[in-house]
């Protein structure tokens, strides 16, 4: 069988070329939208668990019935979608590096773009997360109750280098100052819990931990898996 693609949107970056497109997959029947940056695969619609899994576990860890929640890296837009799913998020903000990809959800190019556009609760930001972090929160900013982070593919695997300082103990608690007390940081991660990166979580963070989620995989006919680390504020 032939595999044809339909090209969604295409256009440079500062980090590489950036693609959308679209595709049937035979394995399961259905319509698969799929994002490449250069020749790497960064994500997929026909593997959404863990993404939703990120919010589901992060949120799960909150605290309290208004919650303002902060993801880092829009993408297809599952977490940010999933986050929304809790009745208790009265605010998210996601922050996405690439105005492309906030374009193709304003566009509605994606399955869950209407549902996340839509929401009044939504805010979408164009910027970098990682330097957003790096610098002193406003005085009037409260904190948020989460941050939910999916940009890189692993603590150890970044896209860009300049990300690599936020998973070292300084990193970690400079982002931790834009959590409210007691607030939750969750953190996807397409590898293995990473028992180095642990010691990392654990010297800044209470109740850490490493989610190992598992989901059906349609093409291999078997069962992958990634982590989700969550983390609580020492306030």
């Amino acid at each position: 069988m032939i595999t044809r693609f339909e090209e969604l949107d295409w256009q440079s970056t500062p980090i590489g070329d950036l693609m959308l497109r679209r595709r049937t997959e035979p394995a399961v029947g259905q319509e698969i939208y799929e994002v490449k940056l250069g020749d790497e695969y960064l994500m997929s619609s026909l593997f959404t668990v863990a993404e939703e899994e990120l919010a589901n576990l992060g949120l799960a860890a909150a605290e309290g019935d208004e919650l303002s929640v902060l993801v880092g890296g829009l993408g297809l837009g599952y977490t940010a979608v999933a986050a929304l799913r809790d009745e208790r998020v009265r605010a998210l903000t996601v922050i996405d590096r690439l105005g492309a990809v906030i374009g193709w959800h304003e566009r509605m190019l994606l399955p869950v773009s209407k549902e996340l556009v839509n929401d009044t609760r939504t805010t979408l930001v164009e910027d970098d997360f990682f330097a957003v972090m790096r610098a002193e929160p406003a005085d009037d900013h409260a904190g948020y109750s989460a941050i939910l982070l999916d940009v890189d593919h692993s603590p150890r695997h970044q896209l860009d280098p300049t990300h690599a300082d936020l998973y070292r103990v300084s990193g970690l608690r400079a982002l931790d100052r834009h959590l409210a007390p007691r607030g939750v940081f969750a953190l996807w991660s397409d590898d293995p819990p990473d028992d180095d990166f642990m010691v990392e979580m654990n010297a800044v963070f209470d109740e850490s931990a490493a989610h190992v989620v598992d989901f059906d995989n349609p093409v291999t006919g078997g069962v992958s898996s990634n982590t989700v680390y969550v983390g609580r504020s020492r306030g």
